[in-house]
């Protein structure tokens, strides 16, 4: 056997051996990183079934056929290997920038076209090294030609391609995100899209559409950064004869009572003069801006009146109009046992009041000072549980709130109008003068007392067991009284 026999011998023995043992080994690889979920599974799936099949093609006609370099096949063969070695440099290059990129960081932020673009550059810049390389084509007339075919179309399109780049600028800037609040001029809404050509706004009315080209050349106001409290304002204005700091300190109890108030901020009021009040009210968001408003004024609607406060220079309440009390002592009578006595008594000292849908009637944790009975719709008595409200029962017409007042212990409940709440409230004194002469209304005082705590300790060991937060309203068996 002559040399050449051996050299063709040993390749192909080197080939046989060689290859089989690399996939095996790249087989197991593969197997373990995709159990694993490991994108750099993908990159070595194609060196596997293509990249080194046609290698090892490539390297048996090159050294054990000892094919002609200059023939058709072995460049045909080094053409498609090169194609596929760009392949997976630019997937294993995808995998090692970008796939586990960080939050936050320039290779999370960075738009997926500029990624695009730049791979298209790579190949089309690799295709034509191959093709110099192993065919020996002279490539420079065409990127010449594409160059200048460039520079025509770039003219011709200038105006549409400014749009586009504009909004890959702000893909990759990203001064705002979907959902953020932003106000651009006139428009003011949230970000429900953003593309290579404008960004549309979702006004209230409509959605706007607004070109990348006016945000990149023009000032706009992102509302919702930076992260925290949004902050809303309002001017109220209260007669000239209300003392000032009672006036401020409703107009930030109020406040501070809304359900969309940022937690760890409380609300401002400044008196600007002439009964005029700026009160700024920090919010969950840019979204909540308007229901808060609305919620605020009608509450603090009510709440003027009973401290009997002029908002908007009118305390005019129509809770005062002669028959309201009678009527509500009507409906409370049957609960208090009243005689004539106890109801001129009772008249003398109650008043009535008017709750919005929402406000809170009595807090847990406070010893009442007052006793409310509910005149005219429902309230919700909860208890607190994981930083949540636990609806436990419902109050209505006949039944009262506070009643922890008569033992001067603070009450176990938070009540909440369910709706437009009027209540007759009589103070602690003219309720013990009640309890002296009606034993029994001490009795079922006290009755509803244990009933309450009882409910109270039943939704929070239920809440406890289920999940935080969880609603129960069982009714309860006999009225609170």
């Amino acid at each position: 056997m002559n040399t050449s026999s051996n050299s063709w011998l040993w390749w192909a023995i080197a080939f046989a051996v060689l290859v089989p043992v690399l996939l095996v080994v790249l087989t197991e690889i593969i197997g373990a990183l995709t159990r694993r979920g490991h994108p750099a599974a993908k990159p070595l799936r194609l060196l596997r079934n293509w990249v080194i099949p046609v290698g090892a093609l490539l390297g048996l006609m090159a050294f054990a056929f000892r094919s002609d370099a200059e023939s058709a096949w072995p460049r045909v063969v080094a053409t498609v290997l090169g194609f596929l070695v760009i392949l997976l440099l630019l997937s294993a290059l995808n995998v090692a920038l970008f796939t586990n990129a960080r939050e936050g960081s320039w290779r999370e932020r960075i738009p997926t076209i500029f990624v695009e673009i730049a791979r298209l550059v790579l190949v089309v810049v690799g295709l034509a090294i191959l093709f110099q390389w192993v065919w020996g084509a002279d490539v420079g007339g065409l990127v010449a030609a594409l160059g200048v075919t460039s520079i025509v179309i770039g003219l011709a399109l200038q105006n549409a391609v400014g749009g586009v780049i504009s909004g890959l600028l702000l893909l990759f800037e990203q001064p705002f995100q979907i959902g953020d609040w932003l106000e651009v001029g006139s428009v003011q809404g949230r970000v429900i899209e953003v593309n290579w050509r404008a960004v549309h706004i979702d006004t209230g009315a409509g959605i706007q559409i607004v070109p990348n080209s006016s945000l990149s050349g023009a000032s706009f106001t992102n509302k919702s950064q930076p992260a925290g409290a949004f902050h809303a304002t309002t001017v109220c204005k209260f007669a000239t004869d209300d003392p000032p700091h009672e006036v401020i300190e409703l107009l930030v109890e109020v406040a501070d009572s809304l359900p969309m108030r940022f937690p760890q901020e409380r609300a401002t009021a400044d008196y600007a003069g002439a009964g005029s009040y700026t009160v700024t009210l920090p919010i969950a968001g840019p979204a909540m801006v308007q229901p808060a408003l609305s919620l605020y004024l009608s509450w603090l609607w009510y709440a003027a009146r009973r401290r009997g406060l002029a908002l908007d220079g009118d305390a005019t309440d129509p809770l005062a109009e002669p028959g309201r009390l009678e009527t509500a002592l009507d409906v409370v009578g049957p609960t208090l046992h009243l005689g004539e006595s106890e109801r001129a008594l009772v008249q003398a000292t109650g008043r009535l009041e008017r709750y919005g849908k929402g406000e809170i009637v009595q807090r847990a944790g406070v010893v009442p000072h007052e006793v409310r009975f509910i005149v005219h719709g429902t309230a919700r008595i909860a208890v607190e549980e994981a930083g949540g409200l636990i609806d436990i029962a419902p109050a209505e017409p006949g039944d009262y709130v506070g009643q922890t007042a008569l033992t001067r212990e603070k009450s176990i409940t938070t009540a909440i109008a369910a709706g437009v709440l009027t209540v007759l409230v009589i103070p602690l004194s003219t309720l013990d003068e009640l309890v002296r002469t009606r034993p029994l209304l001490a009795q079922e005082i006290g009755q509803s007392i244990e009933l309450k705590r009882r409910l109270a300790a039943d939704a929070t060991a239920t809440a406890t067991a289920t999940a935080p937060q969880s609603a129960l309203i069982p009714r309860p068996s006999q009225r609170e009284r």
